[in-house]
């Protein structure tokens, strides 16, 4: 029951399709803004646009023309002259790596032999000498300890004492040895590599320098979040909407609440600026009115229709206007 319809929702695809066009508006904008040509004493940076392309939207299929813009960097007299040496400078550089590059052909697939033995006998004649003349001060030191302590030759703490000194003199022997070892090799690798590391130093060396212009400053166009705005504006209508439903409904609590007790005057003499408002859910219709004479605005039926209905629910005064009583009109005592 109730006067009005309801507000329609926004439909869900007709609102993305006005937002998407929307963020692109405010994406251009803030593109076209955010360009801004720059001209220093090193050069300048311009912006110019070339044509469109298009973009086919995969969720609605629709096609969006973007515009494509060039960036177009020209450097001062000094500055492109600069250019022109390193460029040169760059290909004297190139051609050296493939020169040298040349030279490795063949090479490192070749087996490579670790062995450098001439090495490792220096640095083990190097170390010998002095070590010999450790041990054999150090073996003197600990038998004289030995015999101040009373230990004899021969005996058993004796043998185990000089098997010790013996064990510790080996172990120094083998470090002395793996160092060597590990030495020689280190230093033969540094040699087979001294070709690789200059060829990597060209590699990476060389490079230009470009002139720095300013960031180009970024201008942000807030976006409108016009989804939401439609949203929004439903929930108000809407809300709108049950409000009024809900002072319909409120009315009508009232007219039946009453309707059980009360033979109220329904003529249609007796009334003005009648509206009709609604049903009642055996198809009755529901009007607003005021009495003649009266302000106050009432909901209730329109006796001269009752009687077509519900005869026995209508009755006349002795002036013969038409009185309703509401509880067998609206079937409230059944």
């Amino acid at each position: 029951m109730g006067k009005g319809k309801a507000p329609k929702a926004p439909d869900p695809m007709q609102t993305a399709l006005a937002q998407n066009k929307l963020n692109q508006s405010t994406a251009g904008l803030s593109q076209i803004m955010s360009m801004i040509d720059q001209v220093g004493p090193d050069g300048s940076q311009t912006y110019t646009q070339s044509g469109y392309r298009d973009y086919v939207d995969p969720f609605t299929g629709r096609t969006t023309k973007i515009p494509n813009y060039v960036q177009t960097t020209k450097l001062s007299d000094a500055q492109q002259l600069i250019k022109d040496r390193q460029d040169a400078g760059q290909a004297n550089i190139a051609g050296l790596l493939e020169r040298l590059s040349g030279q490795f052909n063949g090479t490192l697939d070749k087996p490579f032999s670790l062995d450098n033995k001439a090495v490792e006998d220096s640095i083990i004649d190097r170390y010998s000498s002095r070590m010999s003349d450790r041990f054999a001060r150090e073996a003197a030191s600990e038998k004289a300890l030995r015999l101040a302590r009373g230990i004899r030759d021969g005996s058993a703490a004796d043998d185990r004492a000089v098997q010790n000194q013996y064990q510790k003199e080996n172990d120094a022997w083998n470090e002395l040895f793996i160092n060597a070892r590990d030495q020689a090799v280190n230093e033969k690798l540094t040699e087979r590599n001294q070709p690789l590391n200059e060829f990597a130093s060209l590699l990476s060396g060389g490079q230009i320098d470009q002139p720095m212009f300013g960031s180009t400053p970024g201008a942000n166009v807030a976006n409108t979040d016009y989804a939401g705005l439609t949203q929004q504006n439903y929930q108000n209508e809407l809300a709108a909407y049950q409000r009024k439903q809900d002072n319909f409904n409120n009315g009508l609590g009232a007219l039946f609440g009453v309707g059980a007790k009360a033979i109220m005057y329904s003529d249609r003499r007796l009334k003005a600026d009648v509206k009709k408002v609604g049903k009642t859910d055996d198809g009755q219709n529901i009007y607003s009115y005021r009495y003649r004479g009266g302000k106050r605005m009432h909901l209730g039926l329109m006796a001269q229709e009752v009687e077509k209905k519900h005869p026995d629910a209508v009755t006349k005064d002795s002036s013969g206007y038409r009185m309703v009583d509401y509880s067998i009109a609206l079937h409230l005592g059944a």
